[in-house]
């Protein structure tokens, strides 16, 4: 079967964050970065921000002068790997082959969840409404049959978007992006171009493989081979996990016992499920609230036998849930987490199961 890649990156990832959280942010110019306008650097721009010109990497003392209303925002990376961490369960919910970028961009190699009635688009579109309906933040996606052209059709139309590039319109986009969209052709690579009369991947197209390694080195192969579309479609891939988790973070505080513990039962199901298909069982049961005021509170028990039904798991996550949420204290997420993960012997039996046979 052909590979199927598909590159999810967040819209402006923090500076949306920061929208998201303080709404009175949105629809603004904000700048994520250092706020020394001496010797900061943005980190991120919003949409609003970037129409003056404002990006990533750029002094923020240049950023002031390009959008003097812009709002500057001192970046907070717990939040971001927190949302990041959300999404990345997300993805796992689809497929474990995953190659993370960084904390708002990853790949997923998703080939097997390919068939005749679910295209690759429909996968993407249900990827990033998952990530939507978790977290309030908007991303956009890029579908192809290698990582290096996901890459380029997810920041086509940005943001909101979700672009797929195949084999019948792979050389009428590569020809028409301009130089500097090539993944890998920084700054001093594209004046390089520039001078030698490369504007787009076109120009690039044009010039033989020996004449652009004699132009720039080992680095002129893969310049060959990128205007013709071909790159790896091998992920790099951490496949061992040491924990197993779900979470929801609720629409407005709740601080309803049965309305909670109905959720907490639907999350243990869910990992449940997420053990057996691969397998696995494990030894200590933990369940994480939030309260209305983003204090997170943990508990955590280690069970008498490794655990991988929906059952078992929700039995010690009812306890812990009485353990660690305090009675009038509302909360906004709840989350159950299985770890000290092993292999079962037997797809419908634990260890112990197996043993006392």
């Amino acid at each position: 079967m052909e590979k199927r890649i598909i590159h999810i990156d967040m819209d402006a990832f923090y500076a949306q964050v920061e929208q998201h959280d303080n709404p009175e942010l949105k629809g603004k110019p904000v700048i994520v970065g250092g706020r020394s306008f001496n010797r900061g650097v943005v980190a991120t721009a919003s949409y609003e921000a970037r129409k003056f010109g404002v990006h990533s990497a750029m002094p923020t003392k240049t950023a002031h002068k390009l959008c003097p209303d812009g709002i500057f925002v001192h970046p907070r990376f717990e939040r971001y790997k927190e949302i990041s961490a959300q999404i990345r369960e997300i993805f796992l919910s689809y497929t474990e082959l995953i190659e993370p970028l960084s904390l708002d961009e990853a790949y997923l190699d998703i080939t097997e969840l390919v068939s005749k009635e679910t295209s690759s688009r429909e996968i993407a579109l249900s990827i990033q409404s998952d990530i939507f309906e978790k977290t309030g933040l908007t991303s956009s996606s890029g579908i192809s049959y290698n990582k290096y052209l996901a890459k380029i059709a997810s920041g086509m139309n940005k943001p909101k978007a979700t672009t797929v590039i195949h084999y019948d319109n792979v050389l009428e986009i590569l020809h028409a992006l301009p130089i500097c969209k090539f993944p890998g052709v920084g700054k001093v690579t594209e004046e390089k171009m520039l001078g030698l009369g490369i504007k787009n991947g076109k120009d690039l197209y044009d010039i033989s493989k020996n004449d652009l390694i004699l132009k720039f080195g080992k680095r002129g192969e893969s310049l060959y081979n990128k205007a013709r579309g071909i790159g790896t479609n091998e992920l790099t891939v951490q496949r061992e996990r040491k924990s197993v988790g779900k979470e929801t973070t609720f629409n407005y505080d709740r601080n309803d016992d049965k309305e909670i513990l109905g959720v907490l039962e639907d999350l243990s199901n869910k990992v449940g499920i997420r053990l057996d298909d691969r397998q696995l069982a494990g030894r200590v049961v933990t369940v994480k609230i939030k309260t209305g005021d983003f204090e997170t509170h943990s508990k955590q028990m280690m069970t008498m036998d490794p655990v991988f039904k929906g059952e078992d798991i929700y039995h010690y996550a009812y306890n812990l849930y009485h353990e660690v949420k305090e009675q009038d204290v509302p909360i906004r997420l709840i989350g159950v987490t299985v770890s000290s993960i092993e292999e079962r012997l037997y797809r419908n039996m634990t260890i112990y199961d197996f043993i006392m046979q």
